[in-house]
């Protein structure tokens, strides 16, 4: 039997920092946004809204022209700190899918969705709920491309913007390309292109057409990469590049919460999908981080290290609610609640032989519900108190 075809998506943050922007000030979503220095110095343009960009405004053009371009576009200064909180939280979320997450920049990534399906389904309507997510839990609209290898789905990304999902099939990545102009591959630049177009290369599917020879004579080697990247050939791995050191979940609110039991609710469900995290990496986290943000984007993080390092989903909400009731200013409502592991040891989980009799069916418990997880999907068994009913109040530790 022949191996299923990869599944590599590409998500690209739409115009990610007037995005951030227009969170952190409601009142300028639907208009032109430019994010940038001043117009009176060598201020350039950072980022600029699709509104903005209707008028000719690219990132990188001088703020003065920019304005120049369009006049009533509001120019706002870069908050990068910021910026960076927004994209962390993207790519926390990205990493509940898959473990298998390139950042490529703060406002894009590549995930390998393969064999992810009996866990979240097929890759397409993952794409689809991710896409979902990051615009309600975060706040941020996206686009995704979803191929068998990344060149495709970078394309297929950049073709569905803004906020679009482009999906294609495996088989049909050359056909997919072929329309295409030719610059938009990896490697032609602005003295490439004008030699394929002097040559009447104007599309991929006319440089796919020309003979390797040809382009191995007139470009080198790059000839042979032009050549396969033009039939939609790439066989990159997408790679994390750095070990993995937490992992954390985070929920932004459509309205702001002061109700302690939806909170607490949220939290299980979060120490749920981190502790599943944990299992699947064979990891165990010795360090448990709470993350709360206010209406007014005051934020707050605290943490406590634990006796014991765990991958339960108990344990790490016990200390999780022990956090928040610590730390929780109850006169204030909640934009975000976020819950974190990290300290992460690997090869971790359970030596049971060290644990008493209620760790070690505990222990197994769990390992036992990520198997049915994985067999029927994630949803196939969940605790009650999610289900139902607030759960119960953390009970003191005894760790």
């Amino acid at each position: 039997m022949a191996p299923a075809a990869r599944q590599i998506a590409h998500l690209d943050l739409d115009a990610f920092f007037a995005s951030v922007e227009c969170l952190l000030d409601p009142g300028l979503r639907g208009k032109p946004v430019i994010v940038g220095g001043s117009p009176d110095g060598r201020g350039v343009v950072s980022s600029a809204s699709y509104e903005a960009r209707a008028y000719g405004v690219r990132s990188a053009m001088p703020v003065a022209q920019a304005l120049r371009l369009c006049p009533r576009a509001t120019r706002v200064a870069p908050h990068h700190r910021l910026y960076e909180e927004h994209s962390q939280a993207v790519m926390a979320l990205l990493e509940g899918y898959t473990p298998i997450v390139e950042q490529i920049s703060i406002d894009e990534a590549f995930l390998d969705l393969t064999g992810c399906e009996s866990m979240w389904g097929p890759a397409p309507e993952v794409a689809r709920q991710i896409q979902q997510r990051v615009r309600q839990e975060c706040g941020l609209p996206c686009s995704l491309g979803l191929a068998t290898n990344r060149l495709v789905a970078k394309i297929a990304c950049s073709q569905g913007k803004p906020q679009g999902l482009v999906v294609v099939p495996p088989g049909q990545e050359a056909a997919f390309l072929a329309p295409q102009p030719v610059e938009a591959l990896w490697g032609v630049g602005e003295a490439t292109s004008r030699r394929l177009r002097a040559m009447g290369v104007l599309t991929i599917g006319d440089l796919a057409a020309r003979p390797e020879a040809e382009l191995l004579h007139l470009f080198g080697e790059n000839g042979r990469h032009l050549g396969r990247a033009a039939r939609g050939q790439d066989d990159t791995p997408v790679q994390t590049g750095r070990d993995r050191r937490s992992i954390s979940q985070e929920h932004t609110f459509a309205r702001d919460v002061a109700d302690l039991q939806r909170l607490r609710r949220m939290l299980l469900s979060m120490a749920e999908h981190l502790a599943a995290g944990l299992r699947r990496e064979s990891l165990v986290a010795q360090t448990v981080r709470l993350k709360l943000r206010y209406d007014d984007f005051e934020t707050l993080t605290r943490q406590v290290t634990l006796e014991q390092p765990t991958d339960q989903a108990d344990v790490l909400y016990r200390h999780g609610a022990a956090l928040l009731d610590a730390h929780w200013n109850r006169y204030r409502a909640l934009r975000l609640i976020g819950l974190g592991a990290s300290s992460l040891l690997s090869e971790g989980g359970y030596q049971l032989d060290l644990f008493d009799h209620h760790d070690q069916r505990r222990a197994r418990l769990s390992r036992a519900l990520d198997e049915i997880r994985a067999r029927y999907g994630g949803r196939a068994i969940t605790r009650a108190s999610l289900a139902d009913a607030p759960p119960r109040p953390p009970e003191p530790s005894s760790d």
